[in-house]
């Protein structure tokens, strides 16, 4: 990577958002109805719900909120799924890929309504999504995908032709987008932040530097340990999601088997300045690439390219794989935009997807904890409704929640430690070369 002045290797969305300050500062103590173990977008939504509702509720966050995907991803909420809609279609029929296509529908129109209810401010916009074909044999099978869901899903769905791209990005890399205008884009920090804030406001009681290292039997229900003190509740909210994975807690053991851990990688430049942004993002939308090592982009709130991807296949987020990551990033983000070859980069970040073998996410009850999860790279946009249902599950209501009955399987020959990632890069490296 070039020798930056001053870059941060930390979430510009973290960096940029007024902390959270309604957190407890005393001992974790007290008897609960629920507890919630997670302090990002699932666990916050829950706890909102719930002390909306009147039920008392502790969420205890082994960090900070937002300390984990809900602070470090790429900044979009992009409608459907992360498969085609075909494939979906393929593999859990045409009810259900209808009805989940929905719920990230749902999920999005949820945020902007918690946002609006509760006054966060965090530049929430319906901004629309670009699936950019990255190369001319991908256009037949994208088109044909936008064309199915326009027609069973989702009627604002369009094709551009490589003409139409002009006026949405400053690149000559793309072969033809499929738009999707219901898509979004908020600051994630702002939103977490706002989040906490507002389930605190409601009654939650929110616990940071609690990380939860132990679950007992007690009275009925469940005592928590931390080493900040113990707490009682009558049931149990895990919302981990990657950070359930073999370094997690003792009591997300029954996740580890389930939720593999894969590091993404994400650069913010500096602030461009209109011409550069008229130059390269002139459709201010989020935007996401066909290749299977992809990348995602937007610009954020004060026009900053924020360019991330899958740069390297690990399980490990740290400064120092973070910047060898930052460094394909780079690379990646100069042949899309060559008039950016040299930008100053600010911010170089890394964070955990928790995927699933299957790359659907995952609601429901297991080991007497009620849990949603498994995002594969699509949290953002799902997980505050995911939270919700959630919450709904601790009250008794099992109609909202949009992945029940989904089986869950462990994956064959994983125990949390994901030794074949490389082995997967490679996989997906040659998809992309013969593609």
């Amino acid at each position: 990577m070039h020798a930056e002045t001053n870059m941060k290797y930390t979430s510009y969305w973290l960096d940029t958002a007024p902390p959270f300050e309604g957190g407890q500062d005393g001992p974790v103590e007290g008897r609960f109805d629920v507890a919630i173990i997670g302090g990002g977008f699932t666990g916050l939504s829950a706890a909102l719900r719930l002390a909306r509702a009147g039920v008392s509720v502790a969420l205890l966050e082994a960090q900070h909120v937002g300390a984990g995907g809900s602070g470090r991803n790429g900044g979009h909420l992009n409608n459907g799924l992360a498969h085609g809609y075909a494939a979906a279609k393929a593999h859990l029929g045409a009810t259900r890929a209808h009805a989940l296509y929905k719920a990230y529908d749902r999920s999005i129109d949820m945020i902007e309504d918690i946002i609006a209810e509760e006054r966060i401010s965090c530049d929430f916009r319906r901004s629309g999504k670009l699936k950019l074909a990255s190369k001319p044999g991908h256009v037949a099978g994208l088109r044909a995908n936008c064309d199915l869901i326009a027609r069973e899903v989702d009627p604002e769905a369009r094709w551009l032709e490589p003409s139409d791209l002009k006026d949405e990005i400053g690149s000559r890399a793309f072969h033809g987008a499929t738009l999707q205008p219901k898509s979004a884009m908020m600051h994630m920090g702002r939103y977490v932040a706002g989040l906490a804030r507002a389930a605190s406001g409601h009654g939650a009681r929110i616990w940071e530097g609690a990380p939860v290292t132990a679950r007992h039997r007690q009275n009925g229900g469940w005592q928590l340990e931390t080493p900040r003190g113990h707490l009682q509740a009558e049931r149990v909210i895990a919302a981990t999601d990657a950070y359930s994975g073999v370094h997690g807690p003792a009591p997300l053991k029954p996740f580890r088997k389930r939720i593999i851990a894969v590091g993404s990688f994400i650069v913010a430049t500096r602030q461009l300045d209109d011409a550069e942004v008229a130059a390269t993002m002139p459709g201010n939308r989020t935007c996401v690439t066909s290749m299977n090592i992809g990348n995602y982009f937007r610009l954020s709130p004060d026009n900053r390219l924020i360019f991330g991807g899958r740069a390297r296949f690990s399980a490990t987020s740290d400064q120092r794989s973070d910047a060898k990551s930052g460094a394909i990033l780079r690379a990646g983000m100069a042949q899309i935009f060559p008039q950016l070859a040299n930008v100053q980069i600010d911010y170089c970040w890394g964070g955990l997807v928790g995927m699933t073998k299957d790359r659907l996410p995952r609601a429901g009850e297991m080991d007497d904890m009620i849990y949603g999860m498994g995002y594969s790279g699509h949290g953002a946009q799902m997980s505050t409704l995911v939270g919700a249902s959630l919450a709904d599950l601790a009250m008794g209501r099992e109609d909202t929640n949009p992945l029940a009955g989904l089986d869950w399987p462990t994956v064959p020959g994983y125990s949390g430690r994901p030794w074949f990632l490389p082995f997967v890069g490679m996989w997906f490296a040659l998809k992309d070369r013969l593609a």
